[in-house]
């Protein structure tokens, strides 16, 4: 690549010159897969992500978003990959969480008599991780399992609006989650 200036090279993929997608796919795709394994990426999912990568560059180049360019072709790709092995993370974190507040809605019962001695395994975890939690996250949590809804909940602790009170549930049950399965 280093023969082309990146300005020339931008100018060939806006015209959607194969040879020279080509070359700038196959002169970054091992370098790119090292790259993501610093950031413990599944190889497979390396593949995908430099594939979207190198399709948001043509685009970006065909769009002309990247006209004055000022980094090299390579960086400019290597700086997506990032964004896009970041995007991954994230939304596989929300998927985890997800996931984990589901298993914990579905496996411990909510509606318990913490003072009955003959608690379950999963409830003594359940009562020892909701001990730990601070006053709002017990308030939340105790309203929540104790079936009212969210506009109730809002009114009664007095939040500034339901989405507020959502972000602050999704907290505590995180915090719970992480409590219980003992998370770092």
């Amino acid at each position: 690549m280093e023969e082309f200036e990146s300005k020339n090279i931008v100018e060939l993929l806006k015209r959607k010159d194969s040879a020279t997608f080509q070359k700038i796919y196959n002169d970054n795709l091992k370098a790119f897969i090292s790259f993501a394994k610093g950031y413990h990426i599944e190889e497979y999912d390396s593949y995908d992500i430099y594939h979207d990568s190198i399709m948001v560059l043509q685009e970006n180049a065909i769009n002309g978003k990247i006209n004055d360019l000022k980094s090299s072709i390579s960086t400019y790709l290597f700086a997506i990959g990032k964004y896009k092995i970041f995007h991954a993370f994230r939304e596989k974190a929300k998927v985890n969480i997800t996931n984990d507040i589901e298993i914990i809605e579905k496996n411990f019962d909510f509606d318990v008599d913490f003072d009955d001695e003959k608690l379950t395994n999963q409830q003594t975890l359940l009562k020892n991780g909701f001990k730990k939690l601070g006053k709002r996250c017990k308030d939340v949590l105790e309203l929540h399992y104790s079936g009212h809804d969210l506009d109730e909940i809002t009114d009664i602790l007095k939040y500034s609006d339901k989405n507020v009170l959502k972000s602050q549930k999704s907290r505590c049950m995180k915090q719970l989650k992480k409590i219980i399965f003992n998370y770092e």
